[in-house]
C-alpha cells in the first residue's frame, strides 16, 4: 500500500510518501513546501494544492493521512493553519484518497515512543526506521511519521477518524 502523509502549515507543508509491503516501510519521496514570507497568504494556499496534487500524481498513493487539528490559543495563527490544512485536504478529496489523521502526540509516540518527542527526534527516528542516509528536514520527517503511524494501524485497531 502507497500512503501519502501531510504535515501542513502555510510556511512550511511537509509531505512524504511511503510504501508498505509486509510490515515493511520503503521511502518513496519526501520533501517540503516552502513559502517565502513575501508571499501572500492566498497565494502560499495556491502553492500547497498545486504541490500536495502533482505529488499525488507522482507516487499514486492509495491512502493518506494528516496531521489532526492542535490547540492553537492565537485564533489568527489557527486560522491560517486551518486554511493550509484544508488547501491540502482539497487537493486530496480531489484525487478521490481516503484521508485518516492523527493526533501530533499519537504520531511522536508512535515514531519515537514518546508523545512529546521533539522535531530532531521525529527527524532521527525516520532516518533510521526507514534506511536514509541523511536525516530529512522536520517537517517532511513529520509527514513521514504521520504516514508511518497509519501504515502501523491495522484495520482492527485503528483509532483514527476518518475524515
Amino acid at each position: 500500500m502507497i500512503i501519502l502523509g501531510i504535515d501542513p502549515s502555510l510556511r512550511s507543508t511537509g509531505y512524504g510518501a511511503i510504501s508498505y509491503e509486509a510490515g515493511k516501510p520503503r521511502l518513496l519521496t519526501f520533501g517540503e513546501i516552502k513559502n517565502p514570507p513575501a508571499r501572500s497568504q492566498l497565494e502560499c494556499l495556491t502553492e500547497i494544492h498545486r504541490r500536495i496534487t502533482e505529488v499525488i500524481a507522482e507516487t499514486k498513493p492509495q491512502e493518506a493521512a494528516v496531521e489532526g487539528i492542535i490547540y492553537i490559543q492565537n485564533h489568527r495563527i489557527a486560522i491560517t493553519l486551518g486554511a493550509a490544512r484544508g488547501a491540502a485536504l482539497l487537493a486530496l478529496s480531489h484525487a478521490g484518497l481516503p484521508v485518516y489523521e492523527y493526533a501530533p502526540r499519537q504520531v511522536k509516540s508512535a515514531a519515537t515512543g514518546r508523545g512529546g518527542a521533539q522535531k530532531q527526534q521525529v527527524a532521527f527516528m525516520m532516518r533510521a526506521l526507514l534506511g536514509l542516509t541523511q536525516t530529512p528536514p522536520p517537517d517532511a520527517a513529520d509527514a513521514l511519521a504521520i504516514a508511518l503511524t497509519h501504515a502501523q494501524s491495522s484495520a482492527l485497531t485503528r483509532q483514527t477518524k476518518r475524515l
